[in-house]
């Protein structure tokens, strides 16, 4: 009896410690890796924000679909303030964030990738090369790190986006005389300036006139435009964001002025400005890396179902926040990691392979993009122009 009584006891254990191994099983098969993200979702900002989320929302929910890796992503408010992008980074570490998207925006993004020494971040956007080199904390105003091995950007670093404006108005023969209007006390828009300053002279560019605004002084542009106009501007160069872009274009209008108006990736989502009259944005040109009228059938897809879910075409933003989320995605799919791993591990991993140069990506931003260890993204921009309230490519 006593025997019968073990056999039975022991029958029972490994019926539970099957059951127990299969439950874990299941549960590590289902578990999610974490992905955070602040950007702005509120404010003036907001469109970047709510686009870049919105494109890595439908990129996790592809992925999740697939089988296999699950992501669980969120993002976290921080209407384009540094200190308050810190504090949702603070709130996202609590949640267990494995993988950071960084912040949207350059100001933010400068704070937040001096708190991730252990994260993998990939920004999609914010183009400060603060971001990755660390050069200035926006909070204290100090020096006080170096480039962080893991912080990457799958956007173009602002210097880039100023030298490819350079030559990209000088092949085009978009204009000779040109006018620079930019925001002094922003880096992403002093930084585009500075470059696009030193190689304009090399491209056969005459600057006219350059001018400057602030956050105190951004409601008023008739002094910009008056000296751009006199100066005998044809072409006045916006490395700027999209609000201050429209009211510049308004004054432009009031002043019969009517150069050509260039501006680079913060000047999408200017159709968007409530009460705008968009007929004063034809035939304005940017660079961006991502043309929503392009018919190969990636972008075709991501733009029907981007559409379908959120009612609207997406821009370079959401563009942008999707590739994120599938470069990652490809990056670790194949590689033996467990849903369960450390923040550290994810980012030893994922740095390794974005920092060796071999690591080869095709998103909707961008054919074979590689990444250096200064963690900069290699792409090439596209240029587009607003006809008819739309935007057109021109490549």
């Amino acid at each position: 009896m006593k025997n019968v009584i073990r056999i039975i006891c022991a029958v029972l254990a490994l019926i539970l410690a099957v059951s127990c191994l299969t439950s874990c099983g299941k549960k590590e098969e289902n578990k999610a890796i974490k992905i955070g993200a602040t950007g702005p979702l509120t404010g003036g900002a907001a469109i970047y924000g709510l686009a870049a989320k919105n494109g890595a929302s439908l990129a996790v929910e592809e992925i999740n679909a697939l089988g296999g890796v699950q992501f669980d992503i969120r993002y976290e408010d921080d209407t384009h303030d540094p200190e308050k992008a810190v504090n949702a980074l603070n709130v996202l570490k609590d949640w267990g964030m494995q993988i950071c998207l960084g912040s949207v925006t350059s100001k933010p993004a400068v704070a937040t990738s001096q708190e991730c020494e252990d994260i993998f971040y990939l920004t999609p956007s914010a183009s400060s090369t603060d971001v990755i080199g660390g050069v200035e904390n926006p909070l204290t105003g100090t020096v006080e790190i170096d480039r962080k091995p893991s912080i990457f950007q799958m956007c173009f670093v602002d210097p880039n986006q100023g030298s490819a404006s350079a030559e990209y108005i000088s092949e085009k023969n978009l204009g000779t005389k040109i006018a620079v209007i930019y925001k002094n006390d922003d880096v992403y828009s002093t930084g585009i300036y500075n470059s696009f300053k030193a190689d304009a002279e090399n491209k056969g560019l005459e600057i006219v006139s350059t001018t400057t605004f602030t956050d105190d002084t951004s409601t008023d542009f008739s002094v910009q435009v008056s000296e751009a106009k006199a100066a005998g501007a044809d072409l006045v160069f916006l490395p700027i964001y999209y609000e201050a872009a429209s009211m510049i274009l308004i004054e432009a209008n009031k002043q019969g002025f009517a150069p050509v108006f260039f501006g680079v990736d913060g000047m999408d989502g200017i159709l968007t400005v409530e009460g705008f009259d968009t007929s004063l944005a034809e035939g304005v040109i940017l660079l961006t890396p991502f043309n929503a009228d392009a018919t190969d059938e990636k972008t075709a897809k991501f733009v029907e179902s981007y559409k379908t879910k959120f009612g609207e075409i997406p821009n370079q933003f959401a563009a942008d926040g999707y590739d994120c989320v599938y470069a990652i995605y490809e990056a670790i799919k194949d590689e033996d990691i467990s849903a369960s791993a450390s923040a550290k591990d994810f980012c030893d991993l994922l740095t390794e392979k974005f920092s060796s140069g071999e690591f080869v990506y095709n998103g909707l931003t961008g054919d074979n993009m590689t990444w250096s260890e200064s963690g900069m993204v290699s792409k090439a921009p596209k240029g587009m122009i607003i006809e008819n309230g739309a935007y057109k490519g021109l490549d």
